[in-house]
Protein backbone atom coordinates (compact mmCIF):
# COMPACT_ATOMS: atom_id res chain seq x y z
CA UNK A 1 0.00 0.00 0.00
CA UNK A 2 2.69 2.28 0.78
CA UNK A 3 4.61 1.43 -2.32
CA UNK A 4 1.35 2.57 -4.32
CA UNK A 5 1.58 5.56 -2.69
CA UNK A 6 4.55 6.46 -3.10
CA UNK A 7 4.36 5.72 -6.67
CA UNK A 8 1.62 8.05 -7.28
CA UNK A 9 3.32 10.93 -5.36
CA UNK A 10 6.37 10.64 -7.79
CA UNK A 11 4.13 10.53 -10.92
CA UNK A 12 2.07 13.61 -9.63
CA UNK A 13 5.97 15.41 -8.78
CA UNK A 14 6.95 14.36 -12.04
CA UNK A 15 3.67 15.68 -14.02
CA UNK A 16 3.92 19.19 -12.46
CA UNK A 17 7.53 19.42 -12.90
CA UNK A 18 6.95 19.32 -16.82
CA UNK A 19 3.82 21.97 -16.67
CA UNK A 20 5.78 23.89 -15.28
CA UNK A 21 9.04 23.61 -17.13
CA UNK A 22 6.38 24.06 -20.79
CA UNK A 23 4.70 27.47 -18.97
CA UNK A 24 8.27 28.81 -18.26
CA UNK A 25 9.06 27.98 -21.79
CA UNK A 26 5.98 29.67 -23.38
CA UNK A 27 6.38 32.64 -20.97
CA UNK A 28 9.80 33.38 -22.52
CA UNK A 29 8.91 33.65 -25.71
CA UNK A 30 5.94 35.87 -25.59
CA UNK A 31 8.83 37.93 -23.80
CA UNK A 32 11.29 37.70 -25.67
CA UNK A 33 12.02 40.54 -28.11
CA UNK A 34 14.05 40.71 -31.18
CA UNK A 35 17.48 41.30 -29.53
CA UNK A 36 17.18 39.73 -26.24
CA UNK A 37 20.20 37.64 -26.20
CA UNK A 38 19.32 36.86 -22.98
CA UNK A 39 16.99 33.91 -23.99
CA UNK A 40 19.91 32.47 -26.50
CA UNK A 41 20.97 30.50 -23.50
CA UNK A 42 17.98 28.36 -24.08
CA UNK A 43 18.53 25.95 -26.99
CA UNK A 44 14.51 26.43 -27.99
CA UNK A 45 15.25 29.53 -28.85
CA UNK A 46 18.22 29.41 -31.66
CA UNK A 47 15.80 31.22 -34.12
CA UNK A 48 17.24 34.82 -32.48
CA UNK A 49 19.84 36.58 -33.99
CA UNK A 50 23.42 36.28 -32.90
CA UNK A 51 26.28 38.33 -31.38
CA UNK A 52 28.36 38.61 -34.77
CA UNK A 53 29.06 41.28 -36.69
CA UNK A 54 27.69 42.71 -40.45
CA UNK A 55 29.31 43.72 -42.87
CA UNK A 56 32.37 45.73 -43.31
CA UNK A 57 33.53 48.15 -40.22
CA UNK A 58 32.61 51.47 -40.02
CA UNK A 59 34.50 53.45 -37.77
CA UNK A 60 38.10 53.67 -36.85
CA UNK A 61 39.84 54.86 -33.95
CA UNK A 62 42.09 57.93 -33.79
CA UNK A 63 44.50 55.63 -31.61
CA UNK A 64 44.86 53.15 -34.62
CA UNK A 65 44.80 55.49 -37.48
CA UNK A 66 48.06 55.17 -39.44
CA UNK A 67 51.03 56.85 -38.30
CA UNK A 68 51.52 58.10 -42.26
CA UNK A 69 48.72 60.70 -41.61
CA UNK A 70 50.42 62.72 -38.14
CA UNK A 71 46.63 62.84 -36.61
CA UNK A 72 47.01 64.51 -33.23
CA UNK A 73 46.18 61.91 -30.21
CA UNK A 74 44.01 64.24 -28.36
CA UNK A 75 41.69 65.40 -31.13
CA UNK A 76 38.44 63.23 -30.65
CA UNK A 77 37.95 59.68 -30.20
CA UNK A 78 37.76 58.69 -33.98
CA UNK A 79 38.90 59.03 -37.54
CA UNK A 80 37.83 59.10 -40.65
CA UNK A 81 37.40 55.94 -41.88
CA UNK A 82 38.65 55.61 -45.79
CA UNK A 83 36.13 54.22 -47.98
CA UNK A 84 37.03 51.02 -50.21
CA UNK A 85 39.13 52.01 -53.18
CA UNK A 86 42.45 51.49 -55.36
CA UNK A 87 44.88 51.51 -52.11
CA UNK A 88 44.98 49.76 -48.55
CA UNK A 89 43.39 51.44 -45.75
CA UNK A 90 46.75 51.97 -43.97
CA UNK A 91 48.82 52.99 -47.27
CA UNK A 92 45.96 55.55 -48.58
CA UNK A 93 45.30 59.19 -47.15
CA UNK A 94 41.60 60.22 -47.22
CA UNK A 95 40.74 63.26 -49.00
CA UNK A 96 39.26 65.18 -45.62
CA UNK A 97 42.77 64.83 -44.23
CA UNK A 98 44.22 66.51 -47.13
CA UNK A 99 41.76 68.92 -47.54
CA UNK A 100 41.10 69.79 -43.64
CA UNK A 101 44.62 68.73 -42.28
CA UNK A 102 47.34 69.04 -44.38
CA UNK A 103 46.19 71.96 -46.99
CA UNK A 104 44.11 73.79 -44.80
CA UNK A 105 41.46 74.68 -46.78
CA UNK A 106 38.81 73.74 -44.79
CA UNK A 107 37.85 74.08 -40.44
CA UNK A 108 35.79 71.16 -40.71
CA UNK A 109 34.41 68.13 -42.40
CA UNK A 110 30.99 69.52 -43.02
CA UNK A 111 33.54 72.55 -45.16
CA UNK A 112 35.55 69.42 -46.67
CA UNK A 113 32.39 68.30 -47.76
CA UNK A 114 31.02 71.57 -49.63
CA UNK A 115 34.64 71.41 -51.37
CA UNK A 116 34.05 67.84 -53.00
CA UNK A 117 30.30 68.15 -53.94
CA UNK A 118 31.21 71.29 -56.02
CA UNK A 119 33.30 68.54 -58.02
CA UNK A 120 36.59 70.52 -57.54
CA UNK A 121 38.77 67.63 -56.47
CA UNK A 122 40.46 65.70 -58.63
CA UNK A 123 42.66 62.29 -58.13
CA UNK A 124 44.37 60.90 -60.97
CA UNK A 125 42.45 63.48 -63.57
CA UNK A 126 38.71 61.87 -62.41
CA UNK A 127 36.74 63.71 -59.92
CA UNK A 128 36.19 62.32 -56.67
CA UNK A 129 33.17 63.81 -54.85
CA UNK A 130 33.42 61.41 -51.48
CA UNK A 131 34.88 62.96 -48.56
CA UNK A 132 36.98 59.44 -47.34
CA UNK A 133 38.24 58.45 -50.51
CA UNK A 134 41.46 57.07 -50.24
CA UNK A 135 44.74 58.54 -52.35
CA UNK A 136 47.49 56.10 -52.24
CA UNK A 137 51.22 56.87 -53.44
CA UNK A 138 52.22 58.39 -56.65
CA UNK A 139 48.67 59.69 -56.82
CA UNK A 140 48.32 63.04 -58.27
CA UNK A 141 45.82 65.53 -57.04
CA UNK A 142 44.68 68.39 -58.84
CA UNK A 143 42.03 71.53 -57.84
CA UNK A 144 41.74 73.34 -61.10
CA UNK A 145 40.43 76.39 -59.40
CA UNK A 146 43.29 77.53 -57.72
CA UNK A 147 46.01 76.25 -60.10
CA UNK A 148 47.50 73.33 -57.89
CA UNK A 149 48.73 70.07 -58.52
CA UNK A 150 50.00 67.23 -55.91
CA UNK A 151 51.81 64.18 -55.67
CA UNK A 152 51.35 62.48 -52.46
CA UNK A 153 54.96 60.69 -51.67
CA UNK A 154 56.75 59.59 -48.46
CA UNK A 155 59.19 62.07 -46.39
CA UNK A 156 62.14 60.08 -45.09
CA UNK A 157 60.35 60.26 -41.60
CA UNK A 158 57.59 57.64 -43.04
CA UNK A 159 54.96 60.48 -43.56
CA UNK A 160 52.41 61.25 -46.46
CA UNK A 161 53.94 64.79 -47.84
CA UNK A 162 51.68 66.37 -50.90
CA UNK A 163 54.21 67.36 -53.02
CA UNK A 164 54.01 70.24 -55.29
CA UNK A 165 54.38 69.34 -58.95
CA UNK A 166 54.49 71.00 -62.44
CA UNK A 167 51.27 71.19 -65.02
CA UNK A 168 53.56 68.88 -67.14
CA UNK A 169 54.16 66.39 -64.59
CA UNK A 170 50.78 66.13 -63.30
CA UNK A 171 49.62 64.57 -66.60
CA UNK A 172 51.33 61.51 -65.52
CA UNK A 173 52.22 58.70 -62.93
CA UNK A 174 54.34 55.99 -62.28
CA UNK A 175 52.99 52.66 -61.39
CA UNK A 176 54.56 49.50 -59.76
CA UNK A 177 53.62 46.29 -61.72
CA UNK A 178 52.28 43.20 -59.30
CA UNK A 179 50.92 41.11 -61.72
CA UNK A 180 51.40 40.12 -65.40
CA UNK A 181 48.61 37.66 -66.98
CA UNK A 182 46.68 36.56 -69.58
CA UNK A 183 43.12 36.32 -69.33
CA UNK A 184 40.61 35.07 -71.35
CA UNK A 185 40.83 34.54 -75.05
CA UNK A 186 44.49 34.76 -74.47
CA UNK A 187 44.64 38.83 -74.00
CA UNK A 188 47.39 39.61 -72.14
CA UNK A 189 47.24 42.21 -69.41
CA UNK A 190 48.95 43.47 -66.02
CA UNK A 191 47.54 44.90 -62.79
CA UNK A 192 49.25 47.76 -60.90
CA UNK A 193 49.80 49.00 -57.41
CA UNK A 194 46.83 50.97 -57.77
CA UNK A 195 44.48 48.28 -59.30
CA UNK A 196 44.92 49.40 -63.01
CA UNK A 197 44.52 46.72 -65.23
CA UNK A 198 45.99 47.21 -68.60
CA UNK A 199 45.76 45.18 -71.77
CA UNK A 200 48.47 44.19 -73.99
CA UNK A 201 50.99 45.82 -72.51
CA UNK A 202 55.00 45.36 -73.84
CA UNK A 203 55.78 41.68 -73.21
CA UNK A 204 59.17 42.95 -71.59
CA UNK A 205 57.44 44.00 -68.97
CA UNK A 206 57.72 42.09 -65.96
CA UNK A 207 56.87 41.99 -62.25
CA UNK A 208 58.19 44.61 -60.59
CA UNK A 209 58.90 47.05 -62.97
CA UNK A 210 57.51 50.66 -63.02
CA UNK A 211 55.07 51.93 -65.82
CA UNK A 212 54.97 55.26 -66.70
CA UNK A 213 50.67 55.48 -67.49
CA UNK A 214 49.39 58.21 -69.35
CA UNK A 215 46.36 59.87 -66.86
CA UNK A 216 44.43 61.31 -70.10
CA UNK A 217 44.48 57.94 -71.81
CA UNK A 218 45.40 55.39 -69.17
CA UNK A 219 48.08 53.92 -71.34
CA UNK A 220 51.57 53.04 -71.10
CA UNK A 221 54.24 55.75 -72.08
CA UNK A 222 57.02 53.98 -70.69
CA UNK A 223 58.53 51.80 -68.13
CA UNK A 224 61.36 51.23 -66.18
CA UNK A 225 63.05 47.38 -65.51
CA UNK A 226 63.67 46.55 -62.06
CA UNK A 227 67.74 46.01 -62.50
CA UNK A 228 70.36 47.15 -60.46
CA UNK A 229 71.76 50.83 -61.22
CA UNK A 230 68.25 51.74 -61.40
CA UNK A 231 66.90 55.03 -58.77
CA UNK A 232 63.76 53.31 -56.36
CA UNK A 233 61.83 54.89 -53.33
CA UNK A 234 61.31 52.56 -50.38
CA UNK A 235 57.41 52.72 -49.66
CA UNK A 236 57.56 49.70 -46.71
CA UNK A 237 59.27 49.37 -43.10
CA UNK A 238 61.97 51.03 -41.23
CA UNK A 239 62.97 52.66 -44.34
CA UNK A 240 59.93 54.12 -45.42
CA UNK A 241 60.53 56.94 -47.84
CA UNK A 242 64.09 56.87 -48.36
CA UNK A 243 65.95 57.12 -52.22
CA UNK A 244 68.50 55.32 -53.66
CA UNK A 245 70.36 53.16 -56.38
CA UNK A 246 69.85 49.56 -56.59
CA UNK A 247 72.91 47.57 -55.72
CA UNK A 248 71.95 43.87 -55.71
CA UNK A 249 69.03 41.32 -54.95
CA UNK A 250 69.14 38.36 -52.49
CA UNK A 251 66.90 35.33 -53.53
CA UNK A 252 65.36 33.42 -50.60
CA UNK A 253 62.72 30.78 -52.01
CA UNK A 254 59.96 30.81 -49.40
CA UNK A 255 60.88 33.88 -47.92
CA UNK A 256 61.10 37.34 -48.63
CA UNK A 257 63.98 38.38 -51.37
CA UNK A 258 66.19 41.49 -49.93
CA UNK A 259 67.16 44.14 -51.84
CA UNK A 260 70.07 46.26 -51.07
CA UNK A 261 70.34 49.67 -51.86
CA UNK A 262 72.89 52.94 -51.38
CA UNK A 263 72.15 56.64 -51.41
CA UNK A 264 73.45 59.59 -53.05
CA UNK A 265 75.35 60.01 -49.56
CA UNK A 266 77.42 57.05 -49.68
CA UNK A 267 74.28 54.66 -46.84
CA UNK A 268 73.56 51.43 -47.80
CA UNK A 269 70.47 50.08 -45.90
CA UNK A 270 68.58 46.34 -46.83
CA UNK A 271 64.56 46.24 -47.48
CA UNK A 272 62.17 43.47 -48.78
CA UNK A 273 61.37 43.40 -52.27
CA UNK A 274 58.01 44.18 -51.95
CA UNK A 275 59.25 47.33 -50.74
CA UNK A 276 61.01 48.58 -53.95
CA UNK A 277 59.50 51.04 -56.25
CA UNK A 278 61.75 52.16 -59.10
CA UNK A 279 61.38 55.93 -59.87
CA UNK A 280 64.25 55.90 -62.60
CA UNK A 281 66.51 54.80 -64.50
CA UNK A 282 70.45 55.45 -63.62
CA UNK A 283 70.75 58.63 -61.26
CA UNK A 284 67.75 60.38 -63.51
CA UNK A 285 64.47 60.07 -61.59
CA UNK A 286 60.69 60.10 -63.76
CA UNK A 287 59.07 62.51 -60.74
CA UNK A 288 60.74 65.18 -59.02
CA UNK A 289 61.52 64.32 -55.33
CA UNK A 290 60.49 66.18 -52.49
CA UNK A 291 62.57 68.41 -50.21
CA UNK A 292 65.57 66.15 -48.86
CA UNK A 293 65.68 64.26 -52.22
CA UNK A 294 65.05 60.70 -49.67
CA UNK A 295 68.09 61.13 -47.53
CA UNK A 296 67.65 60.27 -44.51
CA UNK A 297 69.98 61.62 -41.68
CA UNK A 298 71.35 60.05 -38.65
CA UNK A 299 70.75 61.58 -35.39
CA UNK A 300 73.95 63.54 -35.19
CA UNK A 301 73.47 64.78 -38.56
CA UNK A 302 69.80 66.11 -37.86
CA UNK A 303 71.03 68.11 -34.72
CA UNK A 304 73.93 69.80 -36.59
CA UNK A 305 71.83 70.84 -38.93
CA UNK A 306 69.24 72.47 -36.96
CA UNK A 307 72.30 74.00 -34.61
CA UNK A 308 73.74 75.54 -38.18
CA UNK A 309 70.19 76.65 -39.23
CA UNK A 310 69.21 78.79 -35.63
CA UNK A 311 73.58 80.40 -36.00
CA UNK A 312 72.13 81.61 -39.45
CA UNK A 313 68.96 83.10 -38.13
Amino acid sequence: MVCVVSCELFLNLLLALLVLRSANQRYLLSHARAYDYSACRDRSFSWLPSRMARGPKKHLKRLNAPKSWMLDKLGGVFAPRPSTGPHKLRESLPLIIMLRNRLKYALTGAEVKKIVKQRLIKVDGKVRTDTNYPAGFMDVVTIEKTGEFFRLLYDVKGRFILHRITPEEAKYKLCRVKRVQVGPKGVPFLTTHDARTIRYPDPLIKVNDTVKVDLATGKIDDYIKFDSGNMCMVTGGHNLGRVGIITSRERHPGSFDIVHVKDSQGHSFATRLNYIFVIGKSTKPYISLPRGKGIKLTVAEERDRRLQLKAQH
